[in-house]
């Protein structure tokens, strides 16, 4: 073994011994508080600019912040922004910034540093994000914007091409946080490794793909209701285990302080039959269930070759009436969550369409393959379903109940990187994927459809493309009125259903797992992680 090498390894297994060693220390130092928990996909960058999923989103949403926020109740509250006004047509936007508003503290050019946030950092951080070079996926945010500048230190203002009343909700996205240029000029590409940002805590350590270290920052401008400062804690350990079981396994035996979802390798453990916690858990651990704007589905690559099946509406819709979402729920998932039996927009937004999409028709199924066969010649059609290890159980599933009706399914296993790589790069016919809400409206789901949006420059990942669903679209971002704009969101939703550019498989619930200990960690529908105001109690 190289000796330089073991050394080097040796001293950061010390470091994080020292610093995480156990509870008795940490009951010593009460002030020395660690929340620590597991990152099974890893995490890929710390800038914001590429805050694209929730593992990189709950690590940047600890280390910096924006104009508004989101409260649990998804309100939209200040931020760094302390007030702002909005224009009578709904297309100015101006933000007053608090004036107490720090940059961690931070060394460049051997010198120890911070300055205060001023709206020039927010003009520099949004045209860094639409610039071409950074290639940040979050550059659609601003493509309703036509403007935006620094009026003074305080004031940022930002105009619209036309109305769009969920653009706050769309500010609160982590792309929106704001960045000092000093340091991304100094870091450039390594300001990914190397971020400095305004939130509740400071980067301390990442060794890439073992563990990630953040710690309190000293200088933060928000409080509690009682005037007390925050955060509470002191540092958040971040992990980075592959294997869902083996993160159920250092969370029992409290390794972890926390443990989000629920993967088959565990779901019996530690749920009952009916979605309880069993029983041998009850005085361990916490559990937390609540709505999330979060939909689990299927998606076709509609531009891939013209040969492959899912080219064919028939066999898309044949799919999605070929297996059983209820029973899939109630055994595959422990009754956590509602099958999907509307359309894509997930339960709990006022816009949610209550139109009938595909239940469990196994004839209609086989009548739509038939007429597939005869239209097309091709007698043996065959699909493959790509996913990570943590649905396999629902693929395989899919998988059975598809063969029954005569249409030949293969699973594919692969890593979620590699999963999430050619879901962008179009390299996989059929997907496993999810959309959770960036923002509580449902024009942030029904994004991933119009054709502007196609990957790489947006989410639409299926390239599904029709004028109708884009005219709709553009009418919705445009229209002010509630109740006009979400029946709009509903005919794109309904053209969804008959097209089948992917098979909803069912809407989602937050389920969290806490020790006892914890306290102070909320829920929210778009499962955002805050831990500014979480405390450990021993």
């Amino acid at each position: 073994m190289n000796i330089k090498f073991f050394l080097k390894k040796l001293s950061l297994i010390l470091v994080f011994v020292v610093l995480f060693s156990c509870k008795k220390k940490e009951n010593k130092f009460k002030d020395y508080q660690v929340f620590r928990y597991n990152e099974h996909s890893n995490i890929t960058s710390l800038d914001p600019a590429f805050a694209k999923d929730q593992r990189n989103i709950w690590a940047v949403n600890q280390l910096f912040s924006g104009l508004v926020q989101l409260e649990d109740s998804l309100h939209v509250v200040p931020d760094i922004a302390k007030k702002w006004k909005i224009s009578e047509d709904g297309k100015v936007y101006d933000f007053t910034l608090k004036k107490d508003v720090f940059f961690h503290k931070h060394i460049l050019f051997g010198k120890d540093s911070t300055r205060n946030v001023v709206a020039q950092d927010f003009e520099y951080s949004f045209r860094r994000l639409l610039d071409k070079k950074i290639a940040s996926p979050g550059a659609w945010v601003l493509q309703n914007v036509t403007s935006f500048e620094a009026k003074n230190d305080s004031v940022f203002s930002i105009r619209l091409q036309q109305p769009f009343p969920p653009f706050l909700g769309l500010l609160t996205m982590k792309y929106c946080s704001v960045v000092p240029k000093e340091a991304v000029t100094y870091f450039k590409n390594k300001f990914r490794e190397n971020p400095i940002g305004t939130g509740p805590f400071q980067f301390k350590i990442w060794v890439e793909n073992t563990k990630m270290v953040l710690r309190k920052n000293p200088i933060y401008y928000e409080k509690d209701e009682r005037g007390e400062k925050l955060p509470y804690l002191e540092a958040v350990a971040i992990t980075f285990l592959p294997d869902k079981q083996s993160e159920f396994l250092q969370f029992i035996q409290g390794n972890l302080d926390f443990m989000k979802g629920l993967d088959g390798s565990y779901k019996d453990e530690i749920l009952s039959f009916k979605g309880d916690l069993q029983a041998k858990y009850q005085d361990k651990i916490n559990m937390q269930v609540g709505s999330y704007l979060n939909t689990e589905y299927l998606g076709f690559y509609l531009d891939t070759s013209k040969k492959n099946p899912i080219q064919s509406k028939l066999i898309r819709q044949a799919i999605n009436y070929g297996f059983d979402r209820v029973k899939m729920m109630q055994f595959l998932r422990n009754g956590i969550g509602s099958p999907a039996l509307h359309g894509f927009i997930p339960k709990g937004l006022p816009s949610f369409n209550y139109q009938n999409g595909y239940t469990f028709n196994p004839i209609k199924a086989r009548e739509l393959i038939d007429q597939y066969k005869k239209e097309t010649k091709d007698v043996h059609p065959e699909i493959t379903i790509t996913t990570n290890g943590n649905y396999l159980d629902l693929c395989e599933y899919i998988q059975k109940e598809l063969q029954k009706i005569g249409l030949k399914t293969n699973v594919d296993v692969t890593l979620p990187s590699t999963l999430r790589q050619g879901k962008a790069n179009g390299k996989l016919p059929i997907f496993r994927a999810s959309w959770i809400a960036d923002y509580p409206d449902a024009q942030n789901y029904l994004s991933l459809f119009y054709s502007k949006n196609f990957t790489p420059n947006g989410p639409n990942y299926t390239h599904f493309s029709t004028d109708t669903f884009d005219e709709l679209y553009g009418k919705a971002i445009k229209e002010v009125n509630n109740n006009k704009r979400y029946k709009l969101y509903q005919k794109m939703d309904s053209i969804l259903i008959v097209e089948a550019p992917i098979i909803p498989l069912y809407y989602d619930e937050v389920i969290r797992f806490t020790q006892k200990e914890i306290n102070g960690l909320g829920i929210n529908p778009i499962d955002l992680l805050i831990l500014k105001k979480v405390k450990k109690d021993f």
